[in-house]
């Protein structure tokens, strides 16, 4: 009777199923963090005409990132297609604004870590001849020659947030700085 005991045991558990292997963990995709960081809109401000949009970096790869200067930017319109218009370093001659034109630094970005910087422009339309310029999407890099990504601006709600840059098709930017 035991051993009829004992091969009933065994076939009872040989037939019960494994309980289920929970499924792993998702890990980060390369597809989340392709060029190693991520933007966002943490400011901006309008006033007479004068815009600054203010863009936080955030390193998202698992090494150090060093920023120097300024970076690349290519303002795109709806269709995400390049907009003709002059993107200058500092203030760029738009308005005197001393955070844009203070003197760039290098700086350190640790992964998880971030940097800021800033887009300068006027939304002055004098020319009527020709709509107004406005971008919906930036191209970015975190500097000339690096690799870029589009990024379309949106505020805390959701809500996009336009370069309305009326006729003035001037473009200033902020040197990176580390972020507050």
């Amino acid at each position: 009777m035991p051993r009829l005991l004992f091969l009933l045991l065994f076939a009872v558990s040989a037939c019960t199923a494994a309980p289920p292997v929970p499924p792993p963990s998702p890990s980060p995709s390369a597809d989340a963090c392709p060029t190693g960081v991520e933007y966002a809109v943490t400011g901006e401000e309008a006033a007479s005409g004068l815009r600054v949009l203010t863009l936080e970096l955030t390193n998202c790869g698992t090494e150090a990132l060093r920023l120097e200067g300024y970076p690349s930017v290519t303002v795109l319109d709806a269709d995400r297609e390049p907009l003709t218009i002059a993107v200058g370093r500092g203030s760029f001659g738009i308005s005197a604004v001393e955070a844009f034109d203070a003197e760039p630094w290098p700086v350190a970005v640790g992964p998880g870590e971030s940097a800021v910087t800033g887009l300068l422009w006027r939304n002055t339309y004098t020319d009527t001849s020709a709509p107004p310029v406005v971008g919906e999407h930036l191209e970015l890099a975190v500097a000339t020659g690096r690799p870029a990504q589009v990024f379309t601006p949106t505020r805390e709600n959701g809500e996009p947030v336009t370069i309305d840059l009326g006729s003035s098709g001037k473009l200033g930017l902020r040197p990176w700085t580390a972020a507050p």
